[in-house]
């Protein structure tokens, strides 16, 4: 399994991410070969997606929203996110074991 769009930094995960907003459902998608292709239903206007991506992540991983963090691509629709201690990794984010 390619792993590119993941990483471990001690207890967090760092994701690359595709973000298609204006979705017909939020879902987390396939990994594509550097990113894993996330849903939202939001549009890209005021910062809308972000806050549903956010959201999104926070509800499926466990943990609070202040947990995750859009740390670039803030305003694109390629993303670099961090997740504080996920509790649990739905697929496809339970390929990312930390070893």
């Amino acid at each position: 399994m390619d792993a590119r769009w993941w990483q471990w930094r001690d207890r967090t995960l760092v994701l690359q991410l595709k973000l298609q907003p204006r979705a017909s459902r939020e879902k987390l998608g396939d990994p594509l070969e550097d990113r894993l292709k996330v849903y939202v239903n939001a549009p890209p206007v005021d910062g809308a997606a972000n806050q549903r991506l956010v959201r999104l992540l926070a509800k499926r991983c466990g943990v609070p929203r202040s947990g995750v963090r859009i740390t670039a691509g803030a305003k694109a629709r390629e993303k670099t996110v961090e997740i504080d201690a996920p509790r649990q990794l739905p697929p496809p984010l339970d390929t990312c074991d930390p070893g």
